[in-house]
């Protein structure tokens, strides 16, 4: 059977498309800085691109391309570009997409750092960008001006869990030459492939799903069509937003059990948006498995499962949320997510803090909100740890 054939389990284990000679069933650490040729006309021919193969890690690595290989065989795209971390993906996409003049239409609740990098920095070189509710496809279409090169999607959005239409969006953008790039950390593959529902650009913060397990900082880049493709790598190649090879190999040990892991995870979320949905203290739950989350019908369509991540909002406000912080006892009080750990953080006096009032109020962030990363604990375990600290509340 062809490996491009397989399901997607059983390329998690395969997919690499690597073979050792040694007969290794995992790819090797190609821990190296460079590589020597054979000859000098071998070194020519590698330089002028008649011959591939490899000359120095930040251009390509045997290990970093199994890698690449891997998540963009499980992302249906042509390449994968792997970055140093989710933010070297942002810059990445950035850089190679947007020029002076240009302006980006975003998600509103976005990732914090893929915001105030854009408004902080790449506004200095005269990028402009317009933060909306994706969810709401007006929003899109009132943000379109004759500049704009770029729709950025996160979806679920990170920390409200709204979901966009993708498929709805690439088709919006495309009418107006407009790229769409997907942030998927969210979902990771398993859960949604936005290259198949129309977007250009799909990339995950490696760090989270892909290699779950919190020992790990990487991003990649996976293009649909070549074009694309040849346009980023270079800028990845030139800014030295390399990955390490050991930093791969550890990303696909993590992506073996991706399915597993995401599957055990998402089943203990719904138990837990469950609990909290009734809960005295609470005023809302927002889980795209929850009949209630306003794009329950989208995510059932969209996604292949609810996923791991749902915020939640405390009636006390920004003193509730600090006391829930202090009190869990199981879940680890830290940012991240998406690995095997359960994680809660507390976005107005964590993660946004910096972010003015304004915007947390039109990207939908309370000073109540709470955002929680269910990992594959015992879930009696999970509820008891939230139960008594809702207690202090």
């Amino acid at each position: 059977m062809s490996r491009k054939k397989l399901g997607f389990e059983s390329t998690l284990i395969h997919g690499e498309g690597f073979e050792d000679v040694y007969g290794s069933p995992n790819v090797p650490i190609y821990q190296t800085s460079t590589f020597t040729f054979k000859n000098a006309d071998h070194g020519a021919s590698l330089f002028s691109g008649d011959e591939e193969g490899y000359i120095y890690t930040r251009l390509r690595n045997p290990t970093i391309g199994s890698l690449e290989h891997l998540v963009a065989n499980l992302e249906n795209g042509y390449g994968g570009i792997a970055v140093s971390s989710g933010m070297g993906a942002v810059n990445t996409i950035y850089m190679g997409l947007l020029s002076q003049g240009d302006h980006m239409i975003s998600s509103a609740a976005v990732y914090g750092p893929s915001r105030s990098v854009m408004e902080k920095h790449w506004s200095r070189f005269g990028v402009e960008s317009t933060y909306v509710n994706t969810a709401n496809l007006e929003n899109i279409q009132k943000a379109i001006k004759p500049n704009t090169k770029v729709l950025y999607i996160e979806t679920p959005a990170n920390p409200t869990m709204d979901i966009t239409d993708i498929r709805e969006a690439s088709a919006l953008a495309k009418k107006h030459g407009i790229i769409t790039v997907v942030d998927n950390t969210f979902c990771s593959p398993h859960l949604q492939k936005p290259l198949d529902l129309g977007a250009d650009v799909v990339f995950h913060s490696m760090t989270k799903f892909l290699n779950g397990h919190a020992d790990v900082v990487a991003g990649i880049i996976v293009t649909k069509e070549k074009a694309i493709y040849d346009t980023l790598r270079p800028i990845m190649v030139n800014m030295g937003v390399n990955m390490d090879p050991h930093q791969a190999y550890l990303v696909i040990r993590g992506i073996k059990t991706l399915g597993v892991r995401i599957d055990r995870a998402q089943e203990n979320a719904m138990q837990i948006a469950e609990y909290l949905e009734n809960h005295d203290k609470v005023d809302w739950v927002t889980y795209p498995g929850l009949a209630s989350h306003p794009h329950h019908e989208l995510a059932k369509k969209q996604m292949n499962g609810f996923g791991t991540m749902l915020s939640f909002g405390l009636k006390g406000g920004f003193k509730a949320g600090k006391i829930v912080m202090d009190n869990v006892e199981v879940a680890l009080l830290a940012v991240s997510l998406g690995g095997v750990e359960t994680l809660i953080q507390h976005p107005a006096s964590m993660t946004h803090s910096k972010v003015s009032a304004e915007s947390k109020q039109k990207a939908g962030i309370t000073d109540g909100l709470v955002r929680y990363s269910v990992g594959i604990e015992n879930v009696e375990d999970l509820i008891a740890d939230l139960d008594q600290a809702l207690d202090k509340v």
